[in-house]
């Protein structure tokens, strides 16, 4: 039977993606082998899924579709690292205002394991080798993002397909916040 590699996400509107971009191109100041990741591939993870078959993939469609959720403001918030043994492998920028959405997410999808921990992080680089690690991982966590808020109005179920230099990334479904109720006139 086959699989498709799948998560579910969120994308970012353009303002936001310029502001990731700039802070991509001060990291790429400093000198480390590895990769930024594209624009057109920036989105963060609420939950990966794996590899699962058409099945599986049909029954999570259902769940995700009982999902009532308003329009949520986010805000980027600062850079840092994901370090093994001391050197960075990863860089990310924290984003604020997507918990209580992934937390539904995690618990209307009953069954895959729950996250332990959600850090709610976009992957901005892939860190391979630097000859300076703690020069590195002081040089990220030190660039200050732009305070930006912005409105995230829908998420997405995505395949991915794993393919060198960079993966293809493939909308499944996408899922619309619940408008916000009227007040009722008198």
């Amino acid at each position: 039977m086959n699989t498709t590699r799948t998560f579910i996400c969120i994308d970012f509107p353009s303002e936001i993606i310029k502001e990731i971009t700039r802070v991509q191109g001060l990291i790429k100041r400093k000198k480390f082998t590895g990769k930024l990741t594209k624009p057109e591939n920036l989105h963060l993870t609420l939950k990966f899924l794996g590899n699962i078959n058409e099945e599986v993939l049909k029954k999570v469609q259902t769940q995700l579709s009982k999902i009532k959720f308003p329009q949520l403001e986010c805000r980027l918030v600062q850079t840092g690292t994901f370090n093994y043994k001391l050197r960075p492998r990863i860089a990310w920028i924290k984003i604020l205002g997507l918990n209580k959405l992934q937390k539904q997410i995690d618990t209307t999808i009953d069954s895959f394991p729950q996250e332990k921990r959600f850090m709610s992080h976009l992957t901005i680089a892939r860190i391979k080798y630097t000859k300076t690690p703690k020069e590195l991982i002081n040089h990220i966590s030190q660039i200050k993002t732009k305070p930006l808020k912005f409105q995230i109005n829908e998420f997405k179920i995505k395949s991915s397909e794993l393919k060198s230099p960079t993966p293809i990334y493939k909308t499944l479904e996408t899922y619309q916040s619940t408008p916000p109720t009227k007040p009722k006139q008198k």
